[in-house]
C-alpha cells in the first residue's frame, strides 16, 4: 500500500498522505469548505469521474472536482441527506418506531411509521425540532465500512427488517454505511459531511399516518416554495401501496429472494393481471361517458404510454367501441426544422416539436367523415412515412391519441371538454431498495429508456444520459403542470421489472466512458444500483406486457 498519492484539483496537483478524505483533501489545495446552505457549499466530489462523499478515505490517485450544492448533482445529494436528518431525528424521538419511506409526492417524500401509528401535529412539531436541534449542531456525517456481522445485528435490532433483507441477499463481506454519532444507516448515494448544510426543508403532516419532507424545487434550490397538493397522484400512490400488499413485496431484498427461492412466475402473473384490471376500469370508465370521442394519453417519457394504448384499445372493443390509435411522436418534424432551446440545441420535448398544423388538420378531417392516411416517423431516417394506414370514423369510433403532450390544451384548442377524456400515465415506481431508501421513480425511466433509444433507435447510453437533464426540464415545463388535469391517473410500474431490464440495460451503461462526466457519473450509480438487483429471464416476460416496449418483442407494434 503507498504511504502516499496524488491529487490533482483545477490541474493542480499536490501529493499527499495517503488515507486522507476527500474533504481534507480540499482543504490542502487551500478550498474553502463552505457549511452554510446559501452560500452553495460543496457537498460531495467527482473523484476519477465517481461521485463520492467528501467523508470518503482516498487510498488511491485522484483527479478531483468539486460537487456544488446548487449544481443537478448536488441537489440528489441534499435530497438524500435530507431523508437522513429525518431518519435520525426519528430514531431519537420514537426510537422503538420503524420508519418507512414511501414515495416522492411534488416537491417532498412522503414517509410513515410501519405500525399505521397517527401522527399528530405534536409529533411533527417534535421530529422538526429535533432536526433543527441537529443542524444546529454540526454534527458530522461520516462514510465508513462495518463487517456484515456487525452490520447484520445492527439492523436487525433496529427493526430495520428491510435493510436485512438485502443485506441477506448481497452477503458483502464489508457493508458501507453512513454514521452520526452512534446512529448508522445505509445510503446508496452520497450524503453530505456535516449536518449544518440541512437548513432548508419543511415536515409536514400529510394524511392521518405520514408526513411529507418538503425540498427546494430545481428551479430555485435557494427556498421552498409555496406548498402545492397533488392529490390525484397520492391516490394513485395509496391504490398500488395496496396492490403490493395482496402481492406481499414492498423492498427489493424481497423480490430478490422470490426470485432465489423460484417464486416469481406467479408474482409476474398477478403483477400483469392486477396492471390489466386497472386498463380495464379506465375502459370501463370512457365507457360510462358517452359522448367521449377522444381520449388524451400523456405521461413523462419511457412511461409505457404506446403499449398502454394499445391495450387500452383492446379493452375499449371489447366493450364494442372501434378505436383509432395515434401516436403524436409520428407528428414530429423533421430534425432540422425542430425550435433550439436557449442553449441553441434542439428542443425535442416541446410542442412546437410537433407538425400541430398536420396533426389539427387529420383530427378536424376525421371528424368530418374522411378518410386519412395517419403518417409514421422514421427516428432513424429521420423521415416521415407514409405506409397505408389508412383510417375514418365508424359508429362507435373513439380516438386513442397519446403522446407526451396529450394533456396539453394547446394541441387542440378547440376540443369539446364533453367528448374528451384524459389519462396521465408513469411509472410510479413503489418499490423501496430498503426501510430508508426508495427507488427513483426517475431512474426507472431512464433505464427503461436506454434500453428502448439502444433498441430502436440505435442511440448509445452516453447519448440518452446526456440528453436527460433537457428530457426532465421539458417534462418540468411541458408535461407535469398538466397532470393534475387528468381524469384518471395510471402506474405503469411493473415492481418485477427492474430484474427483467437488468440483463439488457447493464452492458449498454458499462459501454458509457469515464470521459463523458456527467453521463458516467450516473452510469455508475445506476449499475451500483442494478448490482443489488437480481436477474429476471427475458422469457418470463409476457409479450403482451407494457416492459415488452422497453425490451424488445412486443406484440404490439411499439416501436
Amino acid at each position: 500500500m503507498k504511504n502516499t498519492i496524488k491529487t490533482t484539483f483545477n490541474d493542480k496537483t499536490i501529493e499527499m498522505e495517503c488515507g486522507i478524505t476527500i474533504e481534507q483533501c480540499l482543504i490542502e489545495h487551500n478550498v474553502k469548505i463552505e457549511e452554510d446552505y446559501q452560500n452553495n457549499p460543496i457537498v460531495a466530489a467527482q473523484v476519477n469521474y465517481e461521485l463520492l462523499p467528501l467523508s470518503y478515505i482516498l487510498t488511491f490517485d485522484a483527479i478531483i472536482t468539486p460537487i456544488y450544492l446548487f449544481s443537478d448533482l448536488g441537489k440528489r445529494v441534499y435530497r438524500h441527506s435530507i431523508c437522513f436528518l429525518l431518519c435520525y431525528a426519528s430514531w431519537k424521538v420514537f426510537p422503538k418506531r420503524q420508519l418507512m419511506i414511501g414515495h416522492s409526492l411534488g416537491d417532498g417524500y412522503y414517509f410513515h411509521y410501519t405500525d399505521s401509528y397517527i401522527l399528530t401535529s405534536n409529533d411533527i412539531n417534535k421530529l422538526s425540532q429535533e432536526m433543527e436541534r441537529i443542524v444546529k449542531s454540526n454534527l458530522p456525517i461520516t462514510y465508513t465500512n462495518i463487517t456484515y456481522e456487525e452490520g447484520l445485528e445492527y439492523f436487525q435490532n433496529r427493526g430495520a427488517l428491510e435493510t436485512v433483507d438485502l443485506i441477506n441477499y448481497q452477503h458483502e463481506p464489508v457493508i458501507a454505511i453512513y454514521k452520526i454519532k452512534n446512529y448508522m444507516d445505509k445510503s446508496y448515494e452520497p450524503l453530505v459531511s456535516h449536518s449544518r448544510i440541512l437548513s432548508l426543508w419543511e415536515l409536514r403532516k400529510y394524511e392521518s399516518q405520514g408526513m411529507l419532507l418538503r425540498y427546494p424545487r430545481s428551479n430555485d434550490f435557494t427556498q421552498l416554495q409555496t406548498f402545492k397538493d397533488n392529490p390525484l397522484l397520492f391516490k394513485v400512490y395509496k391504490e398500488y401501496k395496496k396492490w403490493n400488499q395482496v402481492l406481499h413485496f414492498q423492498s427489493l431484498g424481497k423480490l430478490n429472494m422470490n426470485c432465489i427461492n423460484n417464486n416469481i412466475n406467479e408474482y409476474i402473473r398477478l403483477a400483469e393481471t392486477l396492471q390489466q384490471k386497472k386498463i380495464a376500469k379506465i375502459a370501463d370508465d370512457i365507457c360510462d361517458r358517452p359522448s367521449t370521442r377522444i381520449v388524451f394519453v400523456a405521461g413523462p417519457s419511457s412511461s409505457g404510454k404506446t403499449t398502454f394504448t394499445n391495450k387500452l384499445g383492446i379493452q375499449l372493443k371489447l366493450l364494442g367501441k372501434c378505436p383509432i390509435l395515434i401516436s403524436l411522436d409520428n407528428y414530429y418534424r423533421l430534425k432540422e426544422d425542430i425550435p433550439r432551446d436557449e442553449n441553441g440545441k434542439h428542443d425535442f420535448e416541446c410542442l412546437e416539436a410537433l407538425d400541430t398544423d398536420l396533426f389539427q388538420k387529420n383530427v378536424e378531417d376525421l371528424f368530418d367523415n374522411k378518410e386519412i392516411e395517419l403518417p409514421s416517423f422514421n427516428f432513424k431516417k429521420n423521415k416521415r412515412e407514409y405506409l397505408g394506414n389508412k383510417v375514418s370514423f365508424e359508429e362507435d369510433t373513439i380516438l386513442l391519441i397519446e403522446g407526451i403532450h396529450g394533456l396539453n390544451p394547446k394541441l387542440i384548442p378547440t376540443a369539446d371538454k364533453n367528448t374528451t377524456y384524459k389519462i396521465y400515465i408513469s411509472a410510479l415506481t413503489q418499490l423501496n431498495l430498503d426501510d430508508h431508501n426508495r427507488i427513483s421513480t426517475t431512474d426507472n425511466r431512464i433505464l427503461r429508456r436506454i434500453t428502448r433509444d439502444n433498441m430502436t433507435r440505435g442511440v448509445s447510453a452516453t447519448t440518452t444520459l446526456s440528453m436527460w437533464a433537457s428530457v426532465q426540464a421539458g417534462e418540468n415545463k411541458h408535461i407535469f403542470p398538466y397532470q393534475n388535469n387528468a381524469d384518471t391517473m395510471l402506474n405503469s410500474a411493473l415492481e418485477y421489472e427492474l430484474g427483467a431490464i437488468k440483463p439488457f440495460v447493464e452492458p449498454l451503461l458499462k459501454t458509457v466512458e469515464p470521459s463523458s462526466s456527467m453521463a458516467f457519473a450516473i452510469a455508475r450509480r445506476l449499475l451500483a444500483f442494478l448490482s443489488r438487483v437480481h436477474p429476471i429471464a427475458e422469457s418470463m416476460v409476457p409479450k403482451d406486457s407494457l416492459l415488452r416496449e422497453f425490451i424488445g418483442g412486443s406484440e404490439f407494434n411499439v416501436t
